[in-house]
């Protein structure tokens, strides 16, 4: 064109900006000013949006100051255009500013200086300025309101989230997609269920589809929530809606799926996704890994790994929990490797998951190095080591760590102190066991959960103070609780209080009555008398319940093979020799001194039977398994489903002194670390 005048220039800057083109915006307006064209209010105020939109902060900045060389900054139409420039590149504080010199703001820069605030995490001060835009009567728009109720949810104040519901009525803005979505969302984080599902049908009634971001954002809350009921609703309409083909829906849902627990739901979505991102894989891993499904969380780390989608920390940590939950320390190392290959050792989430992963696979050492070389540790990362010292029976280290990490200035939490009774009940620190859990609420305002409780009662239960114990449950209303009984029972066995035990039988037969456990507690009490008539009344009511006992099994990984072993197992293609092995250590042990502890096989068999059973059992076959194919001088380590029973335990004591062998053993409750002749436990468990 032979002639541009100033419309026209401002045609094509507006034209760049509205497409969001910051540096097409800045590069015209630069030709402008060089052929010295007049720089108006709408010439600025395009600009000014250009930058926005781009985040060009430094440019924003110096039109800011041809605003005010130029006498331009009080033109209230520039002004507003400064106000949503700076609130949307991040700096509400020059927003601020700019916005307080306007005379009369009017709809749009109120709307931009309440959204950039709640945008830039100011929630109070976007609810403030709220009530000043209704006291100099401006009627808010549904920008506004969807700001100010995600505000509220930020600030996680419902009653003022409610007063902008009101007003919300009362302005008739409900029907408004934009501000159901913030309000959805807001009744969903704050546990309002009832209200969610009913601004979504209210939607639905009013004739509004519901779109991608609508369903997105609420399956969001659904998964922060773990609503999966909620969650297989608004799947329902997303399949009506003809959204369900959306990938970034599907995502969504496997989220949801995969957060709730529903790995199979999750997987169903899965399989249709067309491009499969690193966050749905990552989901998908976390997802089986949350639901014991170690095997399959592998193997979809190895999928994608095939597919070239590259694994990030959280992919890697997520693995790592997998293999902690499999106990497969080789997977693990291969893991650990990656990680220091891929430069991730500084990341504190993969590194808090490298000390649970050895921790859980029996290697204490490993897990208290990599601790010590963390550069960076949170709350989390000190919770994961005192974990790790009381699951391994290292009481005085996990108090040790406990006081180092209040000392650094983490507070403790839920976690931190259930490790920390647990601690105290395994070393028998009854009066420093009440006065951490104490603690609790009286320092750190921590409200104690029925597993607190438990621990407690554990405490007490198992140093024997069963009048207390008594007084305690009566005196915290636990009694209608089955996890308090079953620590009592337990306890009952280990002192062999027949009379307490059979209360807390009766109770959980009542609270519980398909659970196995409190039957074979108290069959073992029964046993353990000599009451065999008893023992097979409780077998006959188990009958008639169709109660079946859990099958004890031990699993042990050889040459990065896993092979697992039920009591009397005779299937493995080793038998013979795995036998051959046990009976060769009978006779080394019976030299030693060992006596059998038949009491301990709650049978009316002959005491030849109950000796021959006892050396069948599930652990003593993956130990000869491993004695017959591990490298000599290497720790074993040897994985239980149930509690280790007594003679095993002693067992393993006297073959690591005769063999010279280490030997790790993780039962449903701790490790035993069998090492000379002894135990980490000091035969306390």
């Amino acid at each position: 064109m032979p002639e541009r005048n100033e419309v026209l220039w401002n045609v094509l800057l507006n034209g760049y900006a509205q497409l969001g083109n910051g540096k097409a915006v800045l590069k015209l307006f630069s030709l402008m000013v060089e052929w010295e064209h007049k720089l108006n209010r709408f010439t600025l105020s395009t600009v000014l949006k250009g930058c926005a939109k781009s985040g060009h902060l430094k440019e924003g900045k110096l039109l800011h100051s041809v605003a005010i060389k130029t006498g331009q900054e009080v033109d209230e139409f520039v002004a507003s255009c400064l106000v949503d420039m700076y609130s949307k590149c991040g700096m509400t504080g020059y927003a601020l500013q700019v916005f307080k010199r306007i005379k009369d703001p009017d709809l749009v820069t109120w709307s931009a200086m309440i959204s950039g605030l709640d945008q830039q995490g100011c929630s109070h001060d976007a609810a403030e300025l709220y009530k000043a835009m209704v006291l100099a009567g401006v009627r808010p728009n549904q920008y506004i309101f969807s700001s100010l109720v995600s505000a509220a949810t930020s600030m996680g104040d419902l009653r003022f989230g409610k007063t902008i519901h009101a007003y919300i009525s009362k302005y008739e803005m409900e029907d408004d997609m934009l501000v159901s979505n913030a309000l959805i969302m807001m009744y969903m984080k704050h546990g309002q269920l009832q209200d969610a599902p009913r601004i979504f049908y209210q939607m639905l009634v009013e004739g509004f589809n519901p779109n991608m971001y609508t369903f997105i954002d609420i399956l969001r809350s659904c998964s922060s929530l773990s609503d999966v009921h909620f969650g297989r609703q608004v799947h329902t309409h997303i399949i009506k809606n003809c959204n369900d083909s959306n990938d970034f829906v599907r995502t969504a849902l496997i989220d949801m799926y995969a957060k709730g627990r529903c790995i199979e739901d999750a997987v169903a979505v899965f399989n249709r996704l067309v491009d499969r991102d690193l966050f749905t894989w990552t989901t998908m891993i976390d997802g089986y890994a949350k639901t014991n499904q170690p095997e399959m969380a592998l193997k979809h780390f190895v999928d994608m790994q095939s597919e070239g989608v590259k694994p990030n920390e959280f992919t890697i940590a997520s693995c790592l929990n997998a293999c902690s939950h499999m106990a497969t320390l080789e997977g693990g190392q291969q893991l650990h490797s990656m990680v220091v290959k891929a430069g991730h050792t500084g990341d504190i989430i993969v590194a808090t998951a490298i000390t649970d992963m050895y921790g859980k696979c029996g290697c204490l050492e490993d897990a208290e190095a990599n601790f010590k070389y963390m550069v960076l540790r949170d709350a989390v990362s000190w919770n994961t080591i005192i974990a790790v010292y009381a699951y391994h029976s290292q009481g005085e280290n996990a108090l040790q760590a406990y006081r180092m990490m209040i000392e650094k200035g983490f507070l403790p939490d839920e976690a931190t102190f259930l490790s920390i009774l647990s601690v105290c009940s395994n070393m028998g620190l009854v009066e420093e066991g009440k006065k951490h859990f104490e603690s609790m609420s009286k320092v750190y305002g921590i409200t104690p959960t029925l597993e607190h409780y438990a621990c407690v009662v554990n405490i007490l239960s198992r140093a024997g103070q069963f009048d207390e114990v008594e007084a305690f449950i009566k005196e915290q209303k636990l009694s209608t609780h089955a996890l308090i009984w079953e620590t009592v029972l337990g306890a009952c066995k280990l002192h062999g209080n027949l009379d307490l035990g059979e209360t807390a039988a009766r109770k959980l037969f009542e609270l519980q009555p398909k659970e196995d456990s409190a039957y074979i507690f108290l069959s073992n009490i029964f046993a353990s008398k000599g009451r065999w008539d008893d023992v097979q009344k409780i077998r006959v009511l188990m009958s008639e319940e169709g109660i079946k006992k859990e099958p004890g099994c031990s699993w042990v990984g050889v040459d990065g093979q896993v092979h697992v072993f039920v009591s009397q197992d005779g299937s493995h293609p080793k038998t013979e020799q795995i036998y051959a092995k046990l009976q060769d250590l009978k006779q080394r042990l019976s030299f030693s001194g060992y006596i059998p502890k038949t009491e301990n096989v709650l049978h009316n068999i002959s005491s030849r039977e109950k000796i021959e059973h006892l050396w069948h059992h599930s652990e003593r076959l993956a130990l000869g398994l491993a004695l017959i194919s591990a490298s000599p001088g290497m720790p074993i380590r040897i994985f239980k489903n149930l509690r280790i029973c007594e003679d095993c335990h002693e067992v393993m004591k006297v073959i690591s002194y005769v063999t010279s062998r280490e030997i790790v053993i993780r039962d449903f409750k701790r490790f035993h670390h069998f090492k000379l002749g002894s135990c980490s436990c000091q035969d306390s468990w």
